[in-house]
């Protein structure tokens, strides 16, 4: 697998061109089938696949997810490039109701997180969703005092707003952007993208495959397993997948026609956007980080290229990605 590099100058990280998100493999669509082990061995063979970014964060779980990044790297730790994040409350109970990005909670987190990686430095530290009470210069800030302690090596933000980014990278130079981002939520095009453009900062698309919509493995036949958060997701309401289903027509004609997959399709868009996106995929299972990782052989024209591009105004995507709740806490 090809290379890019997020971020610039002393705060860039070079990784593999599609990366692994592994907060399925702990929460958030259902229970999983795998083992402990299972989920280790994919988590190893993503990285012999040229897999080198691996997304975790301690609220997977919480804090079961860490252990298990931690426990499955640790003997390829020089391979691999491991973000997780801080901003949110989490409570005795494992709920986490609102976000907390204070200082002292951001450190208190660092080296949490650092035991439970089993690691002595995190290679990208990611605000999971901006605290409207901690200013960001606050958070920025703090962040710069761990990286000049050696214990964190760049900085990372979440579902930030473009004026935020701003204000975090005059303080400390901002490594990478995560935020939902595919053929189907293009909401970061209009703001975000550009700012990362003219600050030389990576972005990090999550859910780049719609949350498994964009694979052709969901229908308005699927049952979602209790725990799974698409059951609470507007997008994912029998109507909308009705709905929906045009544009995922679409990207299979266009798969069928390039000897793709469907996923594969979505990710080669992603790809060709910039030379400095890169999609973290989520997956428990180990021929799926292969199918992910084929996506970067794909070769889409411009032609290709113009007709994903259009999906999104022609067809239309029906449904928010969140609830309500879920809503108001991204794009500050």
């Amino acid at each position: 697998m090809h290379t890019r590099i997020l971020g610039t100058g002393t705060a860039s990280l070079e990784v593999g061109a599609v990366g692994l998100g592994a907060m399925g493999m702990s929460m958030s669509y259902g229970p999983n089938p795998g083992s402990r082990e299972e989920m280790i061995g994919v988590l190893r063979g993503a990285i012999d696949l040229g897999v080198t970014l691996v997304d975790t964060a301690e609220v997977y779980g919480p804090y079961l997810n860490e252990e298990l990044v931690g426990e499955a790297l640790a003997p390829v730790r020089d391979r691999v490039v491991i973000a997780t994040k801080f901003g949110w409350d989490i409570q005795p109970d494992g709920s986490f109701p609102g976000t907390n990005s204070r200082p002292d909670q951001i450190r208190r987190v660092a080296d949490a997180s650092l035991t439970r990686l089993r690691t002595d430095v995190i290679d990208l530290f990611y605000q999971h969703r901006v605290d409207p009470d901690v200013p960001i210069e606050d958070v920025a800030g703090t962040v710069g005092e761990l990286v000049a302690a050696g214990k964190v090596r760049a900085f990372g933000l979440s579902e930030a707003g473009a004026a935020t980014i701003r204000r975090a990278h005059a303080v400390h130079p901002v490594t990478a952007v995560q935020s939902e981002y595919s053929l189907w939520t293009r909401d970061p095009e209009a703001e975000v993208l550009p700012v990362c453009a003219e600050l030389g900062i990576g972005f990090v698309p999550f859910s780049p495959l719609g949350k498994g919509f964009l694979t052709g493995t969901v229908s308005t036949a699927t049952e979602f397993a209790e725990g799974d958060i698409r059951r609470r997701v507007p997008r994912f309401e029998a109507e909308n997948l009705a709905a929906n289903e045009a544009l995922l027509t679409r990207v299979r004609e266009l798969a069928d026609a390039r000897r793709a997959s469907p996923g594969q399709i979505a990710l080669a868009w992603l790809l060709a956007q910039q030379p400095w996106v890169v999609p973290i995929p989520g997956t428990r299972r180990l021929e799926r980080v292969r199918e992910n990782a084929g996506a970067t052989a794909v070769a889409l024209s411009a032609d290709d290229l113009a007709a994903l591009d259009a999906l999104a105004t022609e067809v239309g995507v029906a449904g928010n990605r969140y609830d309500a709740a879920g809503m108001g806490l991204v794009g500050r």
